[in-house]
């Protein structure tokens, strides 16, 4: 696949996903202070943005797919251009309609952008050592992440502190900003990016096409015949579903705690920047977790920690006690993350590799969507500490679902028996493979 080293593929994916989160960082102080200057309602920003959710729903799978099918790296380019293209018109955006548009432009660049970049990271490492351990790779990636969000709201800070540039409003120059750096990411994925495609030229896109489908349905497939599989997919359902304690309800929370909103609104920028840094961190510590618990052990504590660190949200009485909490949660999630992928991947083979992952991220869409509805309706009616409580007990509970992948691990790791040559088990070794464990589309478990 690629004649890279090791390192090399590392080291671009790394700086393939710091670019390409940079500019998100830049954007998220911003967008919605910009809209509401834009003249827009909370209502209608609500609205616009749940375009982006929809365009998602819709897309996730389908373009999972065609990137398995197609090949990674013009699934990427074509995401990275319709980026540059929502960010260039939420430049010039001015109306509901527009600033709709501009969301539902994300919508496609999310979907497109799920996975291929990771599945390549991945496949392409494998390719050069199929005994290969990527997780390292991916708990850096998880602090490039951190520490490139942070980065860009730090940046995007400073321009709106500079105020407005002639014409350019202070609230628009850090989406300038953004344009310009997401127009660097399109051409560093152009030139480091390195992939031998399954197939190319205009035929090959249209049996692309016509093969994502299937690619979608075998996905579907290997979750059906996988119980391993299957659980880590569902630990997303109540992954999705407790998010909406620390992204949603922990302001309500904090305005709460300290009795003004402006305040909590002051606290909470700096706050973000910090936990954005701490998540980076946990995400550093992924080898040192997985040396040390191993990765379906540590993935599964830290569900429970994660809960425990909601709990001290909902519960704790002065702002200080709430944001440490907040920032060790982030320290959590960010920890966490590299290490349930990374049991993902170990699960499927290269060729439905993205595809899996599309199902997994699509599955946490539905549930923040209903953690949104229903710890909404729990605040209204008991409290929003109540709220987040429940919440905790849906990070928390998910913590058995990594049984099955931690027997797969320890099944895989014993070694083959001369009178069982056909030893198997639900994401055990096969031939061959005596640390890596894969289910392929064909092969039932």
């Amino acid at each position: 696949m690629s004649t890279l080293s090791i390192r090399q593929i590392r080291r671009r994916f790394l700086v393939l996903h710091g670019l390409r989160w940079l500019p998100t960082g830049l954007l998220i102080p911003v967008v919605i202070l910009l809209m509401q200057e834009r003249g827009l309602t909370l209502t209608q920003i609500g609205l616009a943005a749940a375009a982006q959710g929809v365009v998602v729903l819709a897309l996730e799978l389908p373009t999972g797919g065609f990137a398995d099918a197609l090949g990674r790296k013009p699934v990427l380019v074509v995401a990275s251009s319709v980026s540059l293209v929502s960010m260039g018109l939420l430049v010039l955006a001015d109306s509901f309609a527009l600033l709709a548009a501009v969301w539902a432009l994300q919508g496609v660049f999310r979907a497109l952008d799920s996975g291929p970049l990771e599945s390549w990271y991945v496949d392409s490492t494998l390719a050069v050592d199929p005994d290969a351990a990527y997780e390292k790779g991916l708990g850096q990636g998880g602090a490039v992440l951190g520490l490139s969000i942070a980065a860009g709201a730090l940046l995007s800070g400073g321009l709106v502190a500079l105020g407005p540039l002639g014409p350019v409003s202070a609230l628009t120059t850090p989406v300038l900003a953004a344009v310009v750096l997401q127009g660097i990411s399109l051409v560093a994925l152009l030139i480091l990016l390195v992939e031998r495609r399954p197939a190319s030229g205009p035929g090959a896109v249209r049996a692309s096409v016509r093969a994502a489908p299937r690619m979608v349905g075998e996905a579907f497939g290997l979750l059906r015949r996988s119980r391993v599989l299957l659980a880590l997919v569902a630990v997303e359902l109540f992954w999705g579903f407790g998010m909406v304690t620390f992204e949603s309800l922990l302001p309500i929370r904090l305005a709460e705690v300290i009795g003004d909103a402006d305040r909590a609104a002051a606290l909470l920028g700096p706050a973000s920047t910090v936990a954005w840094l701490a998540s980076a961190a946990g995400a550093a510590l992924t080898p040192l977790l997985i040396r040390w618990l191993g990765a379906a052990p540590g993935a599964a504590l830290l569900r429970i920690v994660q809960g425990v660190t909601v709990v001290g949200m909902a519960l704790l009485a002065g702002p200080v006690g709430v944001l440490i909490a907040f920032v060790v949660c982030h320290a959590v999630h960010g920890a966490s993350n590299p290490l349930h992928m990374g049991l993902l991947h170990r699960q499927v083979d290269g060729p439905y590799r993205t595809s899996v992952i599309s199902v997994n991220s699509m599955v946490a869409m539905p549930a923040g969507a209903l953690g949104g509805v229903l710890l909404g309706f729990v605040g209204d009616r008991a409290g929003v500490s109540t709220a987040m409580l429940v919440g905790a007990v849906a990070l928390a509970v998910a913590a058995p679902l990594y049984l099955p992948a931690w027997r797969a691990g320890r099944t895989a790791s014993q070694p083959k028996r001369p009178d069982d040559p056909a030893q198997r088990s639900d994401g055990g070794p096969t031939e061959g493979q005596a640390k890596r464990t894969e289910v392929s589309g064909n092969v039932p478990v």
